[in-house]
């Protein structure tokens, strides 16, 4: 049986058949890429707003833009990359099914596909602050030379976490309209985790890629990925706590912090390297790893008298009614 991430079944198949192969180029079947893009923007956007109870409306507009800009960068993302790779791809057994290596979908196809996505982007984008904009507009040089990295350094995955990490920092300027030392911090943890979950992504083509050439953490690491993975993700927790303490933060966000540490910490006591679906079902987790930071930023100006204050209002109105 062929290992494939592509995800034909569902509501892609529902679309007519001539735009399904587009929706997969997009990676549209494989929706926790934009969520791992998104996720590091809204951090952002809500440590900047000291936590769910600072934000106000135009913050809740800045989620949906980031949630909408999400989903259009990380499909022009991963047309970028299989333009790139679409030779490559036809000879590692999870990648050669994709539209441009299977011949589907035409390079002038994805090209103009891709014009209509920087352009619907470069539109979102303007919403936002200079700074962010400026940010933006910075991170496409990044985007475009990533898919090269493979082929030059062994460490395309710590400029992957480069690349994806650039939301964290628009998130907050978008916010504050400004760049702070918070958001640099939070792009460390950004950076981290990234190295961490792509190496983890990367052993279920680490065969493949060798005979291809292909360089990656994971065949650089081999069989002391385990202990370099859990070093990533201790820093990744290292420069969360960072960005909370910069922030300002209350103890209810550092006590919080212990939900995404032990995910983590799961991730690394699961998952075995050896097997392809193990990889690919450990990398997908990390979706819940970015919702409970997600969590840990909105609760990040909490305090325990808050919290206590809190119930004696309530209780003081229920006694009154």
């Amino acid at each position: 049986m062929t290992h494939t991430d592509i995800k034909s079944e569902g509501w892609i198949s529902r679309l007519p058949q001539s735009w399904q192969p587009y929706a997969i180029l997009m990676r549209l079947d494989r929706p926790v890429g934009w969520w791992l893009l998104l996720l590091p923007g809204w951090w952002g956007i809500m440590l900047g707003a000291n936590g769910i109870g600072g934000m106000v409306a135009s913050d809740w507009r800045l989620m949906i833009l980031f949630l909408v800009g999400a989903i259009i960068m990380r499909g022009a993302g991963c047309i970028i990359n299989d333009l790139w790779d679409r030779d490559f791809d036809k000879q590692v057994e999870r990648t050669k099914l994709r539209p441009l290596a299977s011949g589907q979908v035409s390079t002038f196809q994805a090209g103009a596909l891709l014009f209509f996505l920087l352009f619907c982007g470069f539109i979102i984008l303007l919403q936002t602050s200079l700074v962010t904009i400026l940010l933006g507009v910075l991170s496409l040089a990044f985007v475009a030379v990533y898919p090269f990295m493979k082929r030059i350094t062994w460490w395309p995955q710590a400029f992957l976490g480069l690349t994806f990490n650039f939301s964290a920092l628009m998130g907050w300027s978008a916010a504050m309209h400004r760049m702070d030392i918070e958001a640099l911090a939070l792009y460390g943890a950004g950076f981290f985790w990234t190295l961490g979950y792509d190496t983890i992504y990367a052993h279920q083509d680490r065969e493949d890629d060798a005979l291809a050439g292909i360089k990656s953490t994971a065949r650089l690491f081999g069989e002391n990925s385990h202990f370099w993975v859990g070093i990533f993700y201790l820093l990744t927790l290292v420069f969360l706590a960072l960005a909370l303490f910069l922030a300002g933060g209350g103890v209810v966000g550092y006590i919080l912090l212990i939900f995404p540490a032990l995910h983590l910490a799961g991730q690394v006591m699961r998952w075995n390297m050896y097997d392809s679906y193990n990889c690919l079902h450990i990398f997908k987790s990390n979706r819940n790893f970015g919702l409970w930071v997600l969590l840990v930023m909105a609760c990040s100006h909490f305090s325990v008298n808050g919290i206590e204050d809190t119930f004696r209002d309530i209780i003081s109105i229920s006694s009154w009614g």
